[in-house]
């Protein structure tokens, strides 16, 4: 990235899956999302894990929100199933989406052959001034998802930080 001896900003990652938030399965796509956004510049806050339910999923969003992320990455629950409501969740959160960038993500991730990132109903968007960003839940969905922001997340982090100076 184009800021690699200056750090991007702090992330946060939320998990949204009902075993893992419930301690009765590992998380092992969170320490994935984490090794490729400090690969690509950004402090890692945290991970948290929350269950598919939307008050959850917006309280987390919220959180990291007022708590000054500048980007926060959810996985899972994007789909078409009922228990599906992460992108839900994240509009009720949106000042401003940015369908752009969340096309970008669903045509990389069929191109990539990660089914779930192709039919992903994921949304991208600002909330105050952090980018929030929902990915499908598959391993290569996150790969393909995390390599299509790695060139678009420096430029929206950019103009977002300009948001002070104005």
């Amino acid at each position: 990235m184009e800021r690699s001896a200056q750090r991007l900003g702090r992330a946060l990652i939320v998990i949204v899956d009902d075993r893992v938030a419930h301690g009765e399965h590992e998380d092992s796509v969170g320490p994935l999302v984490t090794e490729l956004l400090e690969e690509n510049g950004f402090i890692v806050d945290g991970i948290v894990a929350v269950a598919g339910e939307t008050v959850d999923i917006r309280n987390a969003l919220n959180t990291a929100v007022i708590g000054g992320a500048d980007l926060v990455i959810t996985v899972g629950g994007t789909g078409v199933s009922p228990r599906d409501v992460t992108p839900d969740a994240t509009q009720g959160v949106l000042d401003r989406p940015i369908p752009g960038i969340a096309e970008a993500i669903r045509s990389s991730g069929l191109a990539a052959g990660a089914v779930d990132g192709g039919i992903s109903r994921g949304l991208v968007g600002i909330s105050g001034s952090t980018l929030v960003v929902n990915l499908a839940g598959s391993r290569t969905a996150v790969r393909d998802g995390m390599a299509t922001l790695s060139s678009l997340v420096p430029h929206v982090i950019d103009e977002l930080s300009g948001l002070d100076a104005t």
